[in-house]
């Protein structure tokens, strides 16, 4: 038939992706623009701190110690006047693209690129990328409000800023993109990825021309890993993941410890400026989120001694950095523990005669993946970004297989994804401010409940409630988006005390749907 006389190519022309891909690769050039200052502004100032700490005198650490306090107290004005640039900020994007938080694109950016290059360029143990994701991610929010954009369309400007921070971070386009849509956007949408991949690109493509080609973690390994020894990643994976939990346990308790000091928050900042002191007068090399020591390694692989006390000095103070509030990710400084672990265990194994020396370096790798997938629990991010980043796409079997075992053994021990722990932090405390008086509603969850085998995320909560905790028997288990809701269960749910009646029914009902009655 005639069809009406359109020409078929017309009829199904739809410029709609056309034009979020335009906006996407305007996004990611302004966003590879921005980062790759920030990253060269770190870098330079890291450089200039590593050289006064060679070459320093008893008059220089007096002076040391007065430039921290003036950081500090420069930090700490920056955080009074736009807490949402506290950390590493990608919970913060997380938050705005679930509509639970809103803040000033331009106070963020501008705010965030200054306290950032301030404490990363002293040499604490942060990373750039978290930093570099959320100004990405105002950026989007910028073009955005530039174009009179609202809702979704909004929303996936500041998803393709997120992704393109992350890309010109790390030179990783493709884990950029896949980081977006899988731990912090949550969604597969093909607008959502391919205007966040028009922004990885964007933005890679001006990180290239500034840095250059070379991938950032620049490491050779001579043999891929024999299926034989796949043993050792069954081993390496549960070590992992075990102390990817402690992790977790640690990190998140680093506010009630930090609490303790009575420092305001906005000051306690001075602390790790004031220790990263010790640390840059004896091991300068050690300073910053650790790209250099993983770089190191692939030219001079240190003692096991050496390792043992590098994991330690590491993991202690990354978590005392990152515990302060401090602008900076935990990105990279996980991905450096990832490969002193690694090189620990492979090192010692080698020793032993159960791992071919060779092999060593490959192990290494894959450990960067592996704890960043249990922590994390973003396996496809993790892979696709060592990948990237190492420029090396020999052994992808043996890193799944690695991120995959350390991913299950956070999973079962209980640890929920680091990033929406700390949004929950975040938006906590929001939850209970709507709340006047507060009352709390137990529900009970029998045999053949719509609830039973739900996990929490799943659940459609009822609005101005918080999901407090979860009796189960004796224990008392304090509940995260992947804890799995069983029958026996009662749910502690705190509630206005004007809806409690209404907030039970509600939970009831939902509890009820799919018994036999």
């Amino acid at each position: 038939m005639g069809g009406g006389g359109l020409n078929p190519a017309k009829r199904y022309l739809d410029p709609t992706r056309l034009r979020f891909v335009l906006q996407g690769l305007l996004v990611g050039v302004a966003t590879g623009a921005v980062v790759s200052l920030f990253r060269l502004s770190i870098e330079r100032s890291l450089a200039f701190v590593q050289g006064v700490y060679r070459h320093a005198t008893p008059g220089t650490v007096a002076l040391l110690v007065v430039v921290a306090v003036v950081l500090a107290a420069l930090v700490a004005w920056l955080l009074h006047s736009e807490p949402n640039i506290s950390g590493s900020g990608i919970p913060q994007v997380e938050g705005q693209l679930q509509g639970e938080l809103e803040f000033s694109w331009w106070s963020v950016l501008w705010k965030k690129f200054v306290a950032g290059v301030l404490g990363l360029g002293a040499g604490l143990f942060l990373g750039r990328e978290g930093p570099s994701i959320q100004l990405g991610a105002a950026v989007g929010q910028g073009v955005a409000a530039g174009f009179k954009r609202r809702g979704s369309d909004r929303r996936i400007m500041i998803a393709a800023g997120a992704a393109g921070g992350l890309a010109a971070a790390f030179n990783a386009p493709i884990a950029g993109t896949m980081f977006v849509l899988e731990e912090v956007y949550h969604n597969f949408s093909p607008l959502v990825w391919i205007t966040s991949l028009a922004s990885a690109i964007g933005a890679n493509f001006i990180s290239l021309n500034v840095f250059g080609e070379v991938p950032v973690l620049h490491l050779a390994y001579t043999k891929p890993l024999p299926v034989t020894l796949y043993w050792h990643l069954l081993l390496l994976g549960i070590v992992l993941g075990l102390l990817g939990y402690l992790y977790q346990r640690v990190l998140l308790a680093m506010p009630q410890w930090y609490a303790k000091t009575r420092i305001p928050r906005a000051f306690q900042g001075i602390v790790p400026f004031l220790l990263v002191i010790p640390i840059g007068l004896t091991v300068p090399q050690l300073l910053g989120g650790g790209n250099g020591l993983i770089i190191a390694m692939g030219d001079q692989l240190p003692t096991l001694a050496a390792l043992c006390g590098m994991l330690a000095l590491r993991f202690t103070f990354s978590m005392i950095s990152y515990g302060s509030g401090l602008p900076g990710g935990i990105f990279l400084p996980i991905l450096s523990l990832g490969a002193v672990i690694g090189a620990v265990y492979a090192v010692f194994m080698a020793q032993i005669g159960w791992l071919p020396h060779v092999y060593i370096m490959n192990l290494i790798i894959f450990s960067m993946a592996g704890y960043f997938a249990g922590i994390g629990k973003a396996p496809f991010t993790a892979i696709l970004l060592i990948t990237e980043m190492v420029g090396n796409l020999t052994n992808l079997m043996a890193m799944a297989v690695l991120s995959l075992v350390a991913y299950v053994v956070v999973d079962v021990l209980g640890g929920a994804p680091i990033y929406e722990s700390l949004l929950a932090r975040l938006t906590k405390p929001e939850a209970l401010a709507g709340i006047h008086h507060m009352d709390r509603v137990e529900v009970p969850i029998f045999e053949g409940s719509a609830l039973e085998g739900v996990a929490v995320r799943s659940v459609s909560w009822p609005k101005h409630t918080l999901l407090m905790s979860i009796r189960r028997g004796s224990d008392t288990v304090l509940p995260h988006g992947d804890t799995v809701i069983r029958a026996g269960d009662t749910l502690v749910v705190l509630t206005d005390s004007s809806r409690r009646a209404k907030v039970a029914a509600q939970i009831a009902a939902k509890a009820a749907q799919g018994t036999d009655g």
